[in-house]
């Protein structure tokens, strides 16, 4: 125990990423109590979400743990003692399905402890204990989980500290009544250093009254980060008014942005304000800009440049203080270029362009979005566990997603229901095989030149890097003719190291011109 207490301590005093000393603290526990897997988990408001795990797969990062339906969960919150369950506990087991090395499986008879987490004596969350071996928790085992409570809150103490010297902005609970957490107000899910370095550049930029204008491919989330930004930002507890600009027809458009008087048009019986005067001191997010007719955009820039709107059939102008946040997924230089967009107006928008990664781009985040998905269907369809299968995660990591994280959501909606309606039982684990999820099978990256049948079964992520290992040598050999050096040099490898490769992958390094 000392040891334990030790090395928490001194990563307390040590200088770490947030994320990096909560793992560090997760992989130390698991390892102290000899068990299967360590989670965890913050409260957010009726749910619990997995902040850091140890042996649970990654896709539980993305779940939220409804704790009305997790009887485990709800017993260890009501409790400031560590609360231990015996191995004949009836009570259903969060985890089923989601245990490294028990994957799609319920686990087997096996302990389980957890103790609920005070951060300046509010309840903050939990922490989760499973051992695959009945008996690993013992009487001692349960008063250590105690002892080291205080490091473990500790530690989330010093998470949240640093999140705030950073900039990550703390509500103040005479303001909104509760800490804002990367999980509220949105959902936007990840842990990839490409979301990490935005959500840390719109914390910046949101305290500014700077336009922002949001890029990106369909799907990525736009109207997401438009509400993180309106969230994070002093306008926060104002109005933010969203307008679709794609679905507004160009005879609507200036009165739906700008307001009319009674009998301003055919049908206008009475007068009726904009989306500008609704969003007088908040913010106003017009999606799809690159959509709207040019015949308004002149006034949507006088109303940038002077605060200044006019309602359709009025001549008094009225002043609105309203902050602009755009999105797209154009190319809008083009667009001004070709002229479908004014160029004074693409300049006034874009004072503050945020481009917006594609889920391609975004690693194993994926993973973590689509066990999001996958709660979010559990509970919709009322079944106990809905997880992938190794096969399963290994297609969704290596298809493009030409329609980002939209697109993931749909799939996983599909496969659920397709499992059900092939006869899967609600009760049982249901698990997500990859031809549920009917996606083509497209990696990225090495052209692969071996003939592969897509039928087969999906084969090993072992024999997948080799085969594109052995892609990767002879295209570099062929462009090298044979000359093992400069094929080493093309690779950067070593070239001893791409002998030693080729040998273990059974390619032939016999005839060699360079050594």
């Amino acid at each position: 125990m000392i040891g334990l207490e030790s090395a928490l301590l001194a990563d307390l005093t040590t200088e770490l990423p947030s994320a990096v000393r909560l793992q560090r603290l997760v992989c130390m526990l698991r390892e102290y109590f000899h068990c299967g897997a360590v989670g965890l988990l913050r409260l957010d408001d009726d749910a619990l979400s997995p902040v850091a795990v140890d042996g649970l797969t990654r896709e539980a990062l993305g779940r939220r743990f409804v704790v009305a339906q997790h009887p485990r969960l709800a017993t260890i919150l009501a409790s400031r003692e560590t609360v231990a369950f015996p191995p004949d506990s009836t009570l259903p087991d969060p985890y089923d399905g989601l245990v490294e090395n028990h994957v799609g499986e319920p686990l087997p008879v096996h302990d389980c402890m957890g103790i609920s987490l005070y951060i300046q004596g509010s309840l903050w969350g939990a922490l989760t204990l499973d051992a695959l071996r009945a008996g690993t928790f013992d009487d001692d085992a349960r008063d250590d989980l105690q002892r080291f409570t205080l490091l473990v809150e500790a530690a989330v103490r010093m998470t949240r500290l640093e999140q705030d010297i950073r900039g990550l902005r703390l509500v103040r609970s005479d303001e909104m009544g509760e800490i804002a957490t990367s999980r509220d107000e949105g959902e936007i899910i990840g842990q990839s250093a490409p979301i990490r370095r935005l959500l840390d550049e719109i914390e910046v930029v949101a305290d500014s009254e700077l336009p922002v204008l949001l890029t990106g491919e369909t799907g990525v989330g736009k109207e997401l980060f438009a509400r993180r930004l309106h969230q994070r930002s002093r306008r926060r507890r104002k109005p933010l008014i969203q307008v679709n600009c794609a679905a507004l027809p160009e005879s609507l458009a200036e009165s739906e942005l700008f307001g009319h008087v009674k009998g301003a048009f055919s049908g206008a019986g009475n007068a009726r304000a904009g989306r500008f005067e609704a969003a007088d001191g908040g913010t106003l997010f017009l999606d799809e800009i690159g959509e709207l007719p040019l015949s308004v955009q002149a006034k949507l820039l006088r109303a940038l440049q002077n605060g200044e709107i006019q309602r359709l059939g009025e001549d008094v102008p009225r002043h609105v203080d309203v902050r602009i946040i755009t999105a797209t997924n154009r190319q809008l230089r083009d667009s001004v270029r070709d002229g479908h967009f004014r160029a004074d107006l693409y300049h006034r928008l874009s004072v503050y362009p945020v481009p917006i990664p594609p889920l391609r781009e975004r690693g194993s985040d994926v993973l973590v979005l689509a066990g999001h998905f996958l709660e979010l269907n559990r509970t919709r369809l009322g079944l106990r566990s809905l997880r992938l299968s190794p096969a399963a995660e290994e297609v969704l990591c290596r298809y493009d997603w030409p329609g980002n994280v939209r697109e993931l959501e749909h799939v996983i909606s599909r496969g659920a229901i397709k499992a059900l309606s092939r006869g899967a039982q609600r009760e049982d684990i249901v698990t997500l095989e990859p031809e549920l999820l009917d996606l083509p099978f497209t990696p990225r990256g090495i052209e692969i030149t071996e003939e592969v049948s897509y039928q087969q079964p999906m084969e090993t992520l072992h024999n997948s890097v080799a085969r594109a290992q052995r892609a990767a040598i002879r295209q570099a050999l062929a462009q090298a003719e044979d000359n093992w050096a400069a094929a080493a040099r093309m690779l950067s490898v070593d070239p001893s190291n791409l002998h030693k490769l080729a040998h273990r992958l059974g390619l032939k390094s016999e005839s060699r011109h360079d050594s």
